[in-house]
């Protein structure tokens, strides 16, 4: 006949010899920072969307490896008037451009990001009225098609007379562009600076009057 194994449980309350050498654990520290802080992928899918609110107009940081964004629907030409002192561009409405012969210079406006995903709206200046390209807007243009196939740094030499690029000999991926049409990105960057009527304080301003 097998023998039948009886498990004893002590249930004795004054026999403490089997929970004497457990210690309690201490509590969790509520200001653990490991436990607080949040990086970038938490809030990418925790769903949030972060608003693009700013989007500068100029050209790239020099020190930036930047793409441009290679879709003909994310360009277009524009007339500008650079206010150099404030380092703000306005762009003129049509109707607007033809009562201001010699004040503005045309120029295609290219979406581009860096690295950082900061976005910004580069002018490119067409040829004058003779036709004639400088170096410098040469030199732009050709950084801007290179960006648009790969990341490159544009910046400027005043010696040569133009910009140089620089490829990069590293491999970074594709950037990640926003999902913003043109027209918002051009809504967000030329916010109050959109010349609509002949009047404006910035024509004024040209023409001395304010």
């Amino acid at each position: 006949m097998a023998k039948q194994i009886e498990t004893v449980i002590n249930t004795d309350p004054q026999d403490t010899t089997a929970t004497s050498a457990a210690k309690p654990e201490s509590a969790p520290d509520p200001f653990d920072l490991d436990g607080l802080r949040l990086d970038q992928s938490f809030v990418e899918t925790a769903g949030v969307r972060k608003l693009l609110n700013t989007v500068h107009v100029g050209k790239p940081n020099p020190q930036d490896f930047v793409r441009i964004r290679p879709e003909r629907k994310f360009r277009e030409t524009f007339a500008i008037i650079e206010l150099k002192e404030d380092r703000e561009f306005y762009v003129l409405q049509r109707d607007i451009a033809r009562e201001l012969p010699g004040e503005f210079f045309l120029a295609t406006l290219f979406t581009c990001i860096n690295r950082q995903n900061v976005l910004r709206l580069v002018p490119v200046k067409l040829p004058g009225p003779d036709g004639r390209v400088n170096d410098w807007h040469r030199s732009l243009m050709d950084g801007v098609e290179a960006a648009m196939r790969g990341w490159v740094r544009i910046k400027a030499n005043m010696n040569l007379g133009a910009y140089e690029i620089f490829e990069a000999t590293g491999t970074f991926p594709d950037p990640v562009w926003p999902d913003e049409t043109f027209k918002a990105l051009l809504r967000i960057a030329f916010r109050d600076r959109v010349v609509d009527q002949i009047d404006h304080p910035l024509i004024k301003r040209l023409r001395g009057l304010g």
